[in-house]
């Protein structure tokens, strides 16, 4: 079973040394991608987000196509190696923190928490990266996080992201249908037959996005919201 919260690049090694054989010489360097109905996936979006994206009805296991060429430039990011996920990774933690609190825990933290949060994650160790990954949850009840990271993607489109607090101008608690009436009205639509799935389930729209960023975010401390 491949992890939700994980990325292609970190699982698809065995996948590129048994199709690698079968590839003609001319292309068996060459930068491998993946495919589903057409859809070119993208490395840098969690494997659980492009699931729920594109496949959210389909049946398990996933088919993907396999490619070794005609790499798709206009639509796919390069990925030369591990370190280019990790670069991504710890740069999605930073800008989530910073939204969160101002940077200040992300800062404090030492290269040692970078690196055991980054490892937990590319080894599928959750103990090892909620050792680390904890601090960057933490709250009081008074002082919820300044502003909820989050990403809303479509099929076919670009993703949104703005700033969004926990709490609103009177002080009352935001929910996820405050955030989508806010940013995609047309999802709550009477009308509309968008669904709103956020790591594979689809959460009741009174649900407070503080408490969907604490419990739903993935490793990259980013709540991702898929509109199928």
């Amino acid at each position: 079973m491949v992890p939700r919260f994980s990325y292609f690049p970190l699982i698809t090694d065995k996948v590129r040394k048994h199709f690698v054989r079968h590839v003609h010489a001319d292309h068996q360097e060459g930068e491998m991608w993946l495919e589903y109905n057409g859809q070119s996936l993208k490395w840098h979006y969690p494997i659980g987000v492009l699931f729920d994206l594109y496949a959210y009805d389909s049946l398990l296991p996933w088919s993907l196509t396999v490619h070794f060429q005609k790499f798709p430039e206009n639509e796919l990011l390069h990925c030369p190696s591990k370190d280019a996920v990790e670069a991504h990774f710890m740069s999605m933690i930073k800008e989530a923190d910073a939204l969160k609190h101002r940077s200040q825990i992300i800062s404090n933290m030492q290269k040692r928490d970078h690196n055991q949060l980054w490892l937990g994650l590319q080894n599928d160790k959750f103990d090892q990266f909620w050792t680390a990954n904890r601090k960057l949850m933490e709250h009081t009840n008074d002082e919820l996080f300044k502003f909820i990271p989050f990403r809303i993607y479509q099929p076919d489109k670009p993703f949104i992201q703005r700033l969004f607090r926990p709490l609103g101008d009177l002080g009352e608690v935001m929910v996820l249908r405050n955030l989508m009436s806010g940013v995609v009205s047309e999802a709550l639509d009477s009308e509309s037959r968008l669904r709103v799935v956020i790591q594979g389930i689809e959460p009741p729209l009174s649900t407070p996005v503080q408490w969907l960023s604490e419990h739903f975010s993935h490793p990259d401390n980013f709540l991702h919201i898929c509109l199928v």
